[in-house]
């Protein structure tokens, strides 16, 4: 019996020594993730004529007194914005855009003297009726305004959002075309489609029109046409590789 327990005893102490001072086994950790893939990017185009035109106009004037340059700013924004409502063009389209009042000074003798307030004010104007365009640009010069800037040709918002998702469905068109081709050229097997990036949707081409002091286009009527703009779309896939 005593030398049962002795054999147990001594089986324990072995093992207590062996985890105590025996090396620790190595374990290594291996982990892989699949970094194999395939980029490529196709364009979509559209083609379309601008139906929508935005334009800044400006009234600036200077005078004796601040009340008579507000007076005077005031009338001729008033009719501008009545006139406008005539050829209808709806009021919620006619938004003033700046209005700011600031002395003019004369620094000729040495010492700063006021000779003067300045007044400036901007009406932005969005006309649906493209055709309308250069008549409103004519009435508001005759009006009063004296600078005519920032003009944009457009189109509707809700075309636009259609004209863009046409855009898109070409682009992601020739991208998959592309792919197909190319992967076949290198001898390359793709896979699922793992990401899609857009970019490249440029805005409305800005048109500039220089007025003279007058307030006149070179003296005649105003003619921009509207030509047409590129609604574009530039996609790039990423596909796994198999």
């Amino acid at each position: 019996m005593n030398s049962w327990w002795a054999k147990i005893i001594v089986i324990f102490a072995a093992a207590f020594i062996f985890v105590k001072f025996a090396p620790g086994i190595p374990v290594t950790s291996v982990v892989t993730q699949k970094q194999d893939l395939f980029t490529v990017s196709g364009v979509g185009k559209v083609t379309v004529v601008p139906d929508t035109g935005i334009v800044d106009l400006g009234i600036n004037l200077t005078r004796g007194t601040v009340k008579t340059a507000q007076t005077e700013v005031n009338r001729v924004m008033n009719t501008i914005t009545d006139n406008l409502k005539k050829m209808g063009i709806d009021g919620k389209d006619i938004k003033t855009e700046n209005y700011s009042v600031y002395p003019e000074y004369d620094y000729t003798a040495g010492t700063s003297r006021v000779t003067g307030y300045r007044v400036s004010a901007s009406l932005k104007v969005t006309v649906r009726e493209l055709d309308k365009l250069n008549q409103v640009i004519d009435t508001a010069t005759a009006d009063g305004a004296n600078t005519v800037s920032g003009i944009q040709l457009t189109v509707d918002d809700k075309r636009r959002e259609e004209l863009m998702q046409q855009a898109r469905n070409e682009a992601v068109k020739r991208a998959k075309s592309k792919a197909d081709s190319l992967s076949r050229a290198a001898g390359i097997s793709l896979g699922r489609i793992i990401n899609i990036q857009e970019s490249g949707t440029p805005g409305p081409e800005p048109v500039f029109l220089a007025l003279d002091k007058a307030g006149r286009g070179g003296g005649g009527e105003t003619q921009i046409q509207p030509g047409s703009t590129d609604i574009v779309s530039n996609i790039t896939l990423t596909y796994e590789t198999r």
